[in-house]
């Protein structure tokens, strides 16, 4: 998903439903997350939205030796310009009181 269509889906849900909490924040972890969410109430029940984009990863090092005891390190080269994007959808299970992600298949 691009951050064109998250605005697009976001205007939607603001114009058809009620917005209980919207937000964004930011984590240095991974070269830098970005996190926006929406949480709202559907005839189908209460609904969480989060869009997080975060740089790509240009490259994978690894260093490692090949003696006992040694550890192993990985690090990421991030990409300045390019960003990765992912829509992540949840449902609030009112039994269990927590959010249940929901599976991509069943958007089809």
């Amino acid at each position: 998903m691009t951050l064109e269509k998250w605005q697009e889906v976001l205007g939607n849900i603001k114009d058809n439903f009620k917005v209980e909490e919207s937000s964004s924040e930011h984590l240095d972890q991974e070269g830098g997350i970005d996190i926006e969410f929406v949480v709202f109430n559907s005839p189908q029940g209460r609904f969480r939205l989060e869009f997080a984009s975060q740089p790509a990863v240009l490259d994978k090092k690894t260093t490692f030796s090949r003696r006992i005891g040694s550890e192993t390190t990985i690090e990421y080269v991030y990409s300045e310009t390019d960003k990765t994007c992912k829509l992540m959808a949840y449902r609030w299970d009112n039994g269990s009181e927590t959010w249940q992600e929901m599976d991509s298949a069943n958007f089809s």
